[in-house]
């Protein structure tokens, strides 16, 4: 079991320190019960929270899978990447990953579970990632035979067929696999083992569960734990019905929304011939919101399990100290919020505002919960910061290092963030094109070649049922500032070396 020392070298320099970098899927900012969520239990990341900084107003770049990641793995926006679809058929070659970065600076670094840097149905093309250790799997439902990582796990070291496990589940809300097999304790028993490998370079390893993710399959042992009926009801008004109608053109993987007060039976399994993978995006006629999020919350207690499982295994080893904890989610999730679930071309708070926590022993701030606006854009050059690496040009993200060890005020890191969407899931609508700003207080949304926008205030509505599109004073003024924000997202190139 590998041992590291905290502290200098013997020359006196300090140590790159190691990185634990764990990015959940579509996990809403308000599902961890030591950030003020009494109806989950998560004392895991409870444990993030109370060992480091958690950051309550971080966004995403985008509310669907690969430009999200495209931004965070990158520190570029995705007006200057241009990663702005699932399914690309390639990443583009000049886009450096930050694991690429660190893995030239000497790092040894390592992938387990998702990556979705461009498709990823049966396979992943692999770019210059600079991960050693490849461990892939996306989505884990196999309704083929993929030969990928996790299927590996199941047949070679459980004894288990893939396809029979999972021939009776895939429901879009409904009991998975038992949580012995599950892909979030696959992914705790790959992390162990590279973590407690022997070596002697700094390591960085990118965890990526693939929950809570739709379909919504927690464990049965977890989903026995969790009370649908004792849970609050979605974000829901009268009005949310009525307001659909202005946006039911713009993508999103529900077609119309449903109000959550309305209890409907579970939805019965699908045949065995149906692809398992597309009711991750489907989603029925008649679903239980209540029953909905009590399945998420379940996945989430059962990844936070293995969250905990891997955090003693970095205490066991030595290296708890020498190491940085990050952790966050690529984006959210509707959960019957405003009568939706999953994600599409909308920017309410559950699918844009994301977890995000750091700790790291003696260098992070303990205990430490900041309101500043941040982004997971600005994840690249804090890892590179950190690590004593120079951040390139390139990097449009703002390094979080300054704040998480105290020598800057935690209150502010930036005036504004914003999210995108171009085209990115391809529901066969109109091709939505939207952009949202947000600087704390007033989020602006603009749909582009749509003739309604969406304005609220969150000082006064923070639940975001009042548009204020048409007071026509305020659209002016944000709209303005909105333009401005977005503008600075796409970058001007090579830096200046002449006046002409």
């Amino acid at each position: 079991m590998a041992r590291r020392r905290a502290g200098r070298r013997g020359d006196g320099s300090v140590k790159p320190p190691n990185i634990l970098w764990v990015c959940t899927d579509q996990q809403r900012w308000d599902t961890i019960r030591a950030l003020g969520n009494a109806h989950i239990r998560t004392p895991a990341m409870d444990s993030l929270v109370a060992s480091g900084t958690a950051f309550t107003r971080c966004y995403t770049q985008s509310p669907i899978c690969t430009p999200s990641r495209a931004s965070m793995m990158t520190g570029r926006y995705p007006a200057t990447h241009q990663v702005q679809r699932n399914g690309n058929a390639f990443w583009p070659a000049h886009e450096v990953l930050v694991t690429k970065r660190l893995a030239d600076a000497g790092y040894d670094c390592g992938l387990i579970g998702k990556l979705h840097l461009s498709a990823a149905k049966y396979h992943e093309k692999r770019v210059d990632d600079g991960y050693r250790v490849f461990h892939w799997n996306h989505h884990p439902t196999p309704d083929a035979a993929r030969g990928d990582a996790y299927e590996h796990w199941l047949r070679h070291e459980k004894g288990v067929d893939p396809q029979a496990l999972y021939r009776d589940k895939g429901a879009f809300c409904g009991p998975g696999v038992p949580a012995a097999l599950h892909q979030s304790t696959w992914c705790a028993e790959m992390a162990i083992r590279f973590i407690t490998d022997r070596r002697d370079a700094p390591w960085c390893l990118s965890l990526n569960f693939f929950d809570p993710h739709a379909p919504f399959d927690a464990p049965p042992e977890a989903l026995a734990k969790v009370d649908a009926a004792s849970l609050p009801l979605p974000l829901w008004r009268d009005s949310d019905g009525e307001r659909w109608v202005d946006f039911q053109n713009v993508d999103q993987q529900q077609v119309r929304p449903q109000d959550p007060r309305i209890r409907h039976a579970e939805q019965p399994p699908p045949p065995a011939e149906r692809d398992h993978d597309k009711v991750a995006s489907h989603v029925p006629e008649g679903y239980d919101a209540l029953q909905v999020k009590a399945n998420y919350y379940a996945m989430i207690e059962h990844l936070d399990a293995q969250l905990g499982r891997i955090l003693a295994a970095l205490r066991d080893s030595g290296q708890e100290q020498d190491t940085i904890v990050l952790f966050h989610s690529d984006h959210g999730e509707m959960l019957g919020d405003h009568g939706l679930v999953l994600k599409g071309c909308r920017f309410f708070e559950g699918l844009v505002h994301v977890p995000m926590i750091w700790s790291w022993p003696g260098r992070v701030t303990p205990g430490l919960v900041s309101d500043a606006l941040v982004e997971l854009v600005d994840i690249t050059p804090t890892l590179l910061e950190a690590a004593g690496i120079v951040i390139p040009w390139t990097v449009q993200g703002k390094s979080l290092l300054p704040i998480l060890e105290g020598r800057a005020d935690p209150s502010r890191h930036k005036s504004h963030v914003v999210c995108e969407f171009h085209d990115a899931i391809g529901a066969g609508r109109d091709h939505s094109h939207g952009t949202m700003v947000f600087d704390g207080r007033h989020k602006s949304v603009i749909y582009h070649g749509h003739p309604m926008g969406e304005i609220f205030d969150h000082d006064r509505d923070p639940g975001e049922f009042d548009n204020l599109w048409h007071d026509v004073a305020l659209r002016a003024e944000r709209l303005q500032f909105h333009l401005d924000a977005m503008a600075a997202t796409t970058s001007a190139g090579p830096p200046r070396s002449a006046n002409y």
